[in-house]
């Protein structure tokens, strides 16, 4: 009654089944691994110390930033040099620009330090004069814009769409680091931008797409078997009816 199963028609139908049940559970399982793992991020970023009770550390010795240093307070010395505004910036739902001025340090290296939140159409106040030594929370470079989307460079003058190395590197002769500062306080006529948590270490939205998708996969995998056994069933019963004499119609 099953020999049916031993045609060339159904062993590309078995062959079929063979390979996409395993191909499912493969998909399944991998994105709840990602799932699990943005769980653990999310409990381990919960579970360490607090940044602001951290005692600064150079900046140096906290590069490059991950998440265990994201945040943390670094300490830097130089004398700033260009000045720069990062426009489409919110903060307490209002819009306005980043004034982020470049520190040259000993390194030679420049570290972007974000001195604060500019109203629109107020004038950035403009940096002190000779070394300083600044202390702000430590971030990663952005790889998207405020927008979202991917920038780097080509902005208008005096103007960033992201702050990062690579928006950079075009527009100052120094090299610059691959990380900024933002600092605790503001002159006078701006406010201070507060850090931000690293990517990933939150359960954002993408996490639980991550468990939608476990749940997609192995529900493929379901259905493909419940479709393979319907129509063995379904083949049988008209080998059975064929091999009585019956109108298979």
């Amino acid at each position: 009654m099953y020999r049916f199963l031993l045609t060339p028609r159904w062993w590309g139908i078995n062959a079929f089944v063979v390979l996409s049940i395993p191909f499912c559970i493969f998909m399944g399982t991998w994105q709840l691994g990602r799932f699990e793992d943005r769980v653990d991020t999310h409990r381990a970023a919960e579970q360490r110390p607090d940044p602001d009770k951290q005692a600064a550390a150079p900046l140096d010795e906290l590069l490059p930033v991950d998440k265990e240093t994201s945040g943390r307070h670094a300490t830097a010395t130089g004398r700033y040099g260009d000045q720069f505004l990062v426009p489409d910036r919110q903060l307490d739902g209002k819009h306005g620009s980043y004034v982020l001025t470049l520190l040259r340090t000993g390194s030679g290296k420049a570290l972007p330090v974000v001195r604060g939140w500019l109203p629109a159409g107020a004038k950035a106040p403009a940096a002190p004069a000779g070394e300083v030594t600044v202390t702000g929370a430590l971030q990663a470079s952005e790889t998207t814009n405020s927008d979202g989307v991917s920038a780097a460079g080509g902005a208008a003058p005096g103007r960033l769409g992201m702050i990062s190395a690579a928006s950079l590197v075009n527009l100052v002769p120094d090299d610059v680091y691959d990380a900024w500062i933002t600092l605790p306080a503001a002159p006078d006529g701006m406010k201070p931008v507060p850090a931000t948590v690293p990517q990933g270490s939150t359960l954002d939205l993408k996490a639980f797409q991550n468990l939608g998708y476990t749940l997609e996969w192995f529900a493929f995998a379901g259905f493909v078997l419940f479709m393979w056994f319907r129509f063995v069933r379904r083949e049988a019963e008209a080998a059975k009816d064929q091999a009585l004499g019956l109108d298979p119609a």
